[in-house]
């Protein structure tokens, strides 16, 4: 299996608007695609499509962050969604997606790499240490109505 992995291109906003929901089911249409082609056009942010067999199977956002929790430089290259889908996972789809944000935020001169998840998602959890990622701190948000 060959794994081809490009930049994504505003041809790929309707696949990429499928991963989005895939990564964050929840959240209104209108909240997913707002930002979409300000992401496409920023120096600062990057996405990366994985294709096998000519289909779209995965994609990562990536982005110029100042700071990045347990990161001692600035800027950080950081890890805002990564999608693959569910019957293309544990294919090395994964690996090939972070090193390419990995790789381009190098290539900004970044020295480090941060990323996030929730608390209760255990399978990203795995992802993030299979990848070489390690956990640096956990936290909880609250939030009160005044």
């Amino acid at each position: 299996m060959e794994i081809v992995i490009r930049r994504a291109t505003l041809d790929d906003n309707p696949e990429w608007f499928n991963m989005r929901k895939g990564i964050w089911p929840e959240a209104p249409d209108e909240y997913m695609d707002f930002d979409m082609d300000d992401i496409l056009a920023s120096e600062n942010d990057a996405v990366f499509f994985a294709w096998v067999d000519g289909k779209p199977v995965g994609m990562i956002e990536a982005r110029l962050r100042d700071y990045g929790e347990g990161c001692e430089t600035s800027p950080v290259g950081y890890v805002e969604g990564w999608f693959v889908y569910p019957e293309m996972r544990g294919k090395g789809i994964a690996g090939a997606l972070t090193q390419a944000a990995e790789d381009w935020a190098r290539g900004k001169g970044c020295s480090e790499m941060a990323s996030d998840t929730w608390l209760d998602n255990e399978a990203s959890i795995r992802a993030h240490l299979k990848m070489g990622y390690f956990e640096v701190e956990r936290l909880v948000h609250f939030v009160k109505q005044l």
